[in-house]
């Protein structure tokens, strides 16, 4: 593969933007052909399970004590699990109370509920139908100058808690905080308050085991501190170690490929999704301790992982969650036992060691058990190979299905076998022995361990290189203002684009380097060149040559994805005058409204779609890529996403593509079968009452309003009698 002919299919994709290809148009080459999922490795976490001093001791008990915690009701501060939001093949499968007002970045004056498209008033109560969806609809849904008939920036988001000011937790029996609770702001009928609902739809955590980064921004970080979702980026985040038997210290942790953790870890200290403001995982580790894991929850006696310790038709579990945690890990991080104890923010009692690492102990078990959660025995996964690797077991229809995946450039973004260029280490890892899941020899994507990339993009209407985060994308779904996501700051100030800490380090400003993935980037491996060993008598728009300064990138070169006179950087000198130009075109991150792309595995179940949750239906998907989005502005992937003929005007093709979609579903998740079997959970689904009226007279509080439930059954390892349904099911008509 040389640079030519990677600028020969920037130059055809950009060409295919700029001319809109007719339905006449010269066919590209196929893109990579997926391959099976039971060929991916599960990226090792260093530290955590080998070597002479691990951090777990016991992965089994380290398993049950994740999957009591993720399905636990007591985890949140008013009845919310991590569960209540991934129940539904890892994904939300609720309908009501799932509106929220205006996306992340949306500047709470604008937070108001849009209508319907019939004009009727929408509230917090509302019960999705499927006339609601998608929620940006036009004329013709193929073509994307057709008029617009409506658009709302509404969310399909997460139903989650009330909120309120934290005051104090139950060391036994409450289920709910003490917190000073009131209707909130924004989420209430009238007078009566009603769960809050994030900005954000919730994506399956099924197989998210493979992301480098988890969240649709990317805040979860690769690397977990042990405490928070920040990753080496928070100056504060430790454990405690015991030394001996008179000294503890807090200690740095750092583990990599750890993303899992660091999500886990964020929702129950979120006032929207499971928490009252300002309860510390030390609160909550003080709350659940000496409970019985699932208290009020019943677990079922064949349950693949918690069998053992169900009490069969009485709900909860036959131990102690203090007692999973002595079994689970290193006794260093729980067994001091003297003075003095750690400090605890005024108003509260001091902690004691387990307690503090609470959060250690939580992301872990949760990142263990939802490692687990592996879907590879699709129809696709399954099936006999022919000699050129294609799935021979499929039908004429889910082939046909199979070829236009490949041919619309769906594989560009959706790539390798968990089809996410999310999941980079992981497609890294393969890339080595299965290449040809990554490219023919005319067509090949870069997958490299690189947390950056460069593609040709539109900004401003002119062609640029760009940076961007490796499995992030822009698809115009939304206006951009309305979430900036990867464009976005973490709780420091810092950038959370890796693309933005890329263009510092060229420049020299390493103190702007807060991830230590973005320093090992290899100039050889992107995409797009960004430097040419040869000299010119003129300077090239987008790369660096001899004429602008350039020196050899300090990593090795071996099996690089670009020749070797591409193994180059600009000096620092050239990159920081050139990121000082206002209109560079070398030293370009497009990162605005880019979000983490999601796996398309079990798909069929894991509805709606999209970070904003607009589109109910495969169907509606497949007309959005169509026509190429809803929304064109300068961080969109406009050379990957664009109208396509080949779906536009041809129905069959578009029926083909989603049956191949569905041969992507794992009948272990579609009946719940162990791994994906789990205890009973009751969610909160909704208020008793209608779209902006609601009774009142929540057991929290008087103002509040009374819940309704979605009651979900303990299930055993040998899963259901009955599927769980697409999400369209479930809306009403």
């Amino acid at each position: 593969m040389t640079l030519f002919r990677h600028s020969q299919l920037a130059i055809v994709l950009a060409g295919s933007v700029l001319l809109s290809f007719s339905a006449a148009a010269v066919e590209l080459a196929l893109g990579p052909m997926p391959i099976s999922l039971k060929q991916l490795p599960v990226p090792p976490v260093p530290g955590l399970l080998d070597g002479p001093d691990p951090i777990v001791v016991n992965k089994n008990a380290a398993i049950a004590l994740g999957k009591a915690l993720f399905w636990d009701t007591n985890v949140g501060s008013d009845g919310m699990a991590c569960a209540s939001c991934h129940f539904h093949a890892g994904a939300d499968g609720r309908v009501k109370n799932q509106l929220a007002p205006g996306g992340q970045s949306s500047p709470l004056s604008d937070q108001t509920f849009s209508n319907a498209m019939t004009g009727a008033s929408l509230g917090p109560n509302h019960t999705l139908s499927i006339g609601d969806f998608p929620l940006h609809q036009r004329e013709d849904p193929f073509q994307e100058h057709s008029a617009i008939l409506y658009d709302t920036d509404n969310v399909v988001g997460s139903s989650g808690t009330f909120g309120g000011e934290f005051r104090a937790v139950d060391r036994y029996t409450a289920p709910n905080d003490t917190c000073s609770r009131s209707a909130d702001s924004l989420f209430h009928a009238g007078a009566v308050g009603t769960r809050k609902v994030t900005p954000r739809n919730a994506p399956s955590v099924i197989n998210a085991v493979f992301n480098h980064r988890n969240f649709w921004d990317g805040r979860a970080n690769n690397v977990f501190n042990g405490s928070s979702p920040w990753g080496d980026r928070d100056p504060d985040a430790g454990v405690w170690v015991k030394q001996n038997a008179t000294t503890l210290t807090k200690q740095r942790l750092h583990l990599i490929n750890s993303s899992l953790a660091s999500l886990a870890v964020a929702p129950p200290q979120n006032s929207t999704e499971m928490a009252c403001r300002n309860r510390s995982l030390m609160e909550l580790g003080r709350k659940l301790l000496l409970r019985r894991p699932l208290q009020n929850q019943k677990v079922h006696p064949e349950d693949s992982v918690l069998g053992s310790y169900s009490l069969n038709t009485k709900p909860g579990t036959n131990t102690l969650y203090k007692l999973l945690i002595m079994q689970a890990f290193n006794p260093k991080y729980w067994s001091y036992s003297g003075n003095p104890p750690i400090p605890a923010p005024k108003g509260f009692a001091p902690y004691n060691q387990t307690e503090a690492n609470f959060g250690m102990f939580f992301g872990l078990a949760i990142q263990l058990y939802e490692s687990t959660l592996i879907s590879d025995e699709s129809p696709f996964d399954n099936s006999a190979r022919d000699v050129g690797n294609q799935p021979i077991e499929l039908s004429a229809s889910e082939l046909n299905g199979l070829k236009q995946f490949r041919k619309n450039q769906c594989a560009l973004c959706h790539l390798g076998p968990n089809f996410s260029a999310a999941s980079i280490n992981a497609n890294a890892a393969i890339a080595k022995t299965h290449p040809e899941a990554f490219g023919e020899p005319t067509f090949f994507i870069s997958a490299s361990t690189n947390v950056v990339n460069r593609i040709p993009l539109l900004i401003k209407s002119a062609p640029v290189t760009a940076f961007f985060d490796t499995g992030f994308s822009s698809t115009g779904v939304t206006e951009e203002t309305a979430d900036i996501s990867a464009g976005g700051i973490d709780d420091f100030g810092n950038p959370l684009s890796f693309s933005r800490q890329y263009l510092q380090h060229l420049a020299g400003n390493n103190a702007a380097v807060l991830d230590e993935d973005v320093s090992k980037v290899r100039a050889c491996d992107f995409q797009e060149a960004l430097a040419l060993n040869i000299k010119l008598p003129y300077s090239l728009p987008s790369l660096f040559t001899i004429t602008d300064g350039i020196r050899p990138q300090p990593q090795s070169t071996e099996n690089c994805f670009l020749l070797a006179n591409n193994a180059f950087l600009p000096t620092t000198a050239a990159a920081l005058a050139e990121l000082n130009k206002p209109n560079t075109r070398k030293m370009v991150a497009s990162v605005d409204s880019t979000f983490k792309i999601p796996s398309l595995r079990n798909i069929e179940l894991t509805g709606p779609y999209m970070h904003n949750g607009s589109m109910a239906t495969l169907e509606q998907a497949i007309e959005f890529y169509s026509r190429g989005g809803n929304f064109a502005y300068d961080s969109k992937q406009v050379t990957r996403v664009f109208p396509q003929p080949n779906l536009q005007l041809d129905a069959q093709n578009r029926a083909d593509l989603i049956a191949f979609l569905k041969t992507l579903t794992d009948d272990r998740v579609r009946y719940e079968k162990a791994p994906f079997d789990h205890p009973e959970i009751k969610i909160p689904h909704g208020h008793v009452g209608v779209e902006q009226t609601v009774s009142g007279g929540n057991p929290l509080g008087a103002v509040l309003g009374k819940d309704e439930f979605l009651t979900i059954e303990a299930v055993g390892a040998q899963g259901n009698s009955s599927p769980i349904q697409p999400f369209e099911a479930y809306l009403a008509p």
